[in-house]
């Protein structure tokens, strides 16, 4: 659907409405058409983690495959410039690249750029002090998702499970404290402690009964050692192991991973990767069953299928 439409605005729109709720989505941009495609330059589609797809960017030829590169380019975390149509169409492909064969009745042909948008990290500070106000300050600066919480206030249910509790209460209630964000069972938990102090903290949940393994998950001493500090310097080094563990994926639950894809098989008479669902088209031949990305593909199939095996 062409931009001027307000379609395109839209999408922009639901995109930043995911991205404030930290949902993981991949966003589809045409870049180029040859007619006549029915998408349109600067046309844009959302994927969602689950394969759901909102707004317009081609049809039922190119949908399948921008859901497909989408999947894996949020898998990836690397965006990627597809193009869909006969290689004649393009020439030479440069490196990096993904051609896809499209050669549907229409004859059109698309560029699609696929980036996705990871979620911003979202952060849970637990303390009053002036260490755990300077953190909440300097991620917020980053464009994380931060939020400080007076101990008495903190509960296991305002925890997601893809979040990151810093326990920062510096010796007002810390073990209580510490075993309600253990409990919630967030991707990461620190505690901004020394280390004598963090391992008498542990051992003293551990005594209550606290599931050892899950106690083995808290980082103590929290943060990159930068030698003597003052409260704002901790917040920067408690901020820089968190980047650090985020760059190298260490931060990640199995809970935000992108679902897997649905199955597909390819269209024998164009080429097309299609869904291996009913919507393409089923037919049976000699106990296989094939798919297609529109009738004329079936029909030509079903009238010869030995000419496209």
């Amino acid at each position: 659907m062409s931009p001027r439409s307000g379609e395109g605005w839209r999408i922009l729109q639901l995109a930043d409405e995911l991205a404030a709720k930290g949902e993981k989505f991949a966003l589809a941009t045409v870049v180029w058409r040859q007619a006549p495609s029915s998408g349109h330059e600067g046309a844009r589609a959302i994927v969602t983690a689950d394969g759901e797809i909102h707004g317009w960017i081609g049809g039922a030829c190119a949908e399948p495959v921008v859901i497909r590169e989408a999947q894996r380019v949020m898998a990836e975390g690397e965006p990627q410039l597809i193009l869909l149509g006969a290689p004649d169409d393009f020439g030479h492909v440069p490196e990096g690249m993904l051609q896809v064969p499209m050669a549907c009745q229409s004859e059109g042909a698309l560029q699609v750029y696929i980036e996705p948008v990871l979620s911003a990290p979202r952060l849970v500070v637990v303390g009053r002090s002036p260490m755990a106000t300077t953190l909440v300050d300097l991620a917020s600066i980053l464009g994380w998702r931060a939020e400080l919480v007076d101990s008495h206030d903190f509960t296991a249910d305002r925890v997601e499970r893809d979040a990151i509790v810093i326990v920062a209460t510096q010796g007002h209630d810390d073990e209580d404290t510490l075993e309600r964000a253990v409990t919630a069972d967030p991707a990461f938990v620190g505690l901004v402690a020394s280390r004598k102090r963090g391992e008498a903290v542990l051992g003293y949940l551990a005594d209550r009964g606290l599931d050892r393994e899950s106690l083995q998950r808290v980082r103590f001493p929290v943060g990159v050692d930068l030698g003597h500090t003052t409260h704002n310097e901790i917040a920067v080094s408690v901020l820089a192991e968190l980047v650090s563990l985020r760059a190298k994926g260490e931060l990640e639950r199995t809970a935000t991973a992108v679902t897997e894809p649905p199955a597909t098989a390819i269209d024998l008479v164009c080429g097309m990767t299609v869904p291996a669902d009913e919507t393409s088209r089923p037919f049976v031949y000699q106990g296989t069953t094939y798919y297609f990305c529109a009738p004329g593909c079936r029909t030509a199939f079903e009238k010869n299928p030995t000419a496209y095996l």
